[in-house]
């Protein structure tokens, strides 16, 4: 191969000749250093030698300089990207692995900046928002909104009452990305929220950890979440334990309570909060009740329930009566409506609740209270525990009550209406249901 000393005008004048695919120009002074033209005019420096065991080896170094300054390589440069190869050579390494390694650890550590960057720019929010998506169909409905306001942004106009909502407990954490929610986060975090409201702390606190642990398995989130932050010892002592409630009725108030709940304007929140009492159901349970799942002739409510899904309980006499009279809405299947709400059934009897409490002159008792009083007060009807929790949807608490016990809903009705009775006569409210009463259409 005949040799010249590169120089910028030679380079330049050097050209494919007609006929040809590509031409070289070699270099004296750099051995195995050319020059390659294309007849399309591509130009660029190579290097080209052999191996210890005759296999001829061809790399492209890079683009030359140009008059219009543009290309990589000045010719002293690519002279001694020449030499470099050549050593690597006589050192028995073979130059195209060592460009292949080079080159995966360059994609490495782009990939490495790039994770970095996306470590930074998910935050808890976005990840909060698939997992409330993905989530939504195993939870309840207040499972589903508890998540939603916990995160909420606040700031906004109250539908039911004056002011604007708050910022929601777990916001501030979740603003941060994702990464950067680790053990002392977390720990800073309870240490700031149990002042101020130690309950929500702690249901954050337990909303936050299955957060965490659903990210850890998440193939978009396992390398940026650390579900170890929530698994500190000093964290969950800050926290405390949970104390039980023990908000409920008590046999001597029960007249009373009837008394102001029967007074509420409000016919349909009335209806509720007795029902409530009578049967025990969690407050949305009830609430979502809908007239297909009332059956009048064989005195059967189908309540849907968070832990089987769906139980049938006894429609009592007194209970009955009451959804007997209340208004059915065209279009609107629920039993407790509500026109101003947008889904149509009753939100929230709160109010209506702690407006009675007051006219009767009572402490404070929740809406669950009334679940936890039905329970407390089916023993001064002694009352088999098994027949409560099954009324109720609770877990069965015995391998008999789990596996023995099979009791069909005229059994259930037996003892139902036995606890109905008592509680209204203690209330004294004197019923007596006809026998050719219509529920109201």
């Amino acid at each position: 191969m005949a040799k010249v000393n590169f120089t910028a005008g030679r380079l330049a004048e050097f050209t494919c000749p007609e006929g040809k695919a590509q031409a070289f120009l070699w270099d004296a002074k750099a051995p195995g250093l050319g020059l390659r033209v294309t007849a399309q005019g591509a130009r660029a420096y190579i290097f080209q030698t052999r191996l210890r065991d005759g296999q001829t080896v061809r790399l492209t170094i890079g683009e030359p300089i140009s008059e219009d300054g543009s290309g990589v390589y000045t010719i002293p440069k690519a002279q001694e990207q020449a030499r470099r190869l050549q050593r690597l050579i006589d050192e028995g390494k073979d130059p195209r692995r060592e460009r292949s390694e080079q080159e995966a650890s360059d994609r490495a550590v782009r990939d490495a900046a790039k994770a970095a960057r996306q470590r930074l720019e998910v935050t808890g929010l976005m990840a909060w928002e698939v997992y409330c998506a993905e989530r939504k169909p195993h939870w309840s409905e207040r499972n589903h909104a508890d998540h939603l306001a916990f995160a909420t942004e606040g700031g906004r106009q109250r539908k039911r009452a004056e002011g604007k909502t708050i910022v929601g407990p777990l916001r501030p954490l979740l603003a941060r990305p994702l990464a950067e929610i680790d053990a002392a986060a977390v720990q800073s975090w309870v240490t700031r929220e149990t002042k101020a409201r130690p309950a929500r702390a702690l249901l954050g606190f337990r909303l936050l950890r299955a957060f965490l642990n659903w990210c850890a398995e998440s193939d978009d989130y396992r390398l940026m979440a650390q579900p170890e932050a929530c698994r500190s010892k000093k964290t969950r002592e800050k926290l405390g334990k949970p104390t039980a409630k023990t908000d409920s009725l008590q046999r001597e108030q029960l007249a009373v309570w009837f008394k102001a709940v029967r007074a509420d304007p409000n016919p349909v929140a009335a209806a509720y909060l007795q029902t409530l009492l009578l049967t025990g159901a969690r407050r949305e349970e009830l609430a979502g009740l809908r007239w297909e799942h009332v059956d009048f002739q064989w005195k059967a409510l189908r309540i849907r329930d968070k832990v089987e899904g769906e139980r049938t309980i006894p429609l009592t006499p007194y209970v009955a009566h009451l959804l007997s009279w209340l208004p059915r809405r065209p279009k609107n299947p629920h039993v407790f409506t509500s026109p101003s709400a947008a889904s149509g059934r009753l939100q929230d009897a709160r109010a209506n609740h702690t407006r009675a409490l007051k006219v009767a002159g009572l402490p404070h008792v929740t809406l669950h209270g009334l679940r936890r009083s039905f329970g407390t007060l089916s023993e001064w009807v002694e009352v088999p525990v098994g027949v409560v929790a099954q009324i109720q949807g609770h877990k069965p608490s015995a391998i008999a009550e789990k596996h023995y016990r099979v009791r069909p809903l005229d059994l259930l009705r037996m003892w139902h209406e036995r606890i109905e009775a008592w509680v209204l006569d203690q209330a004294e409210i004197e019923f007596k249901p006809k026998v050719d009463e219509k529920p109201a259409h």
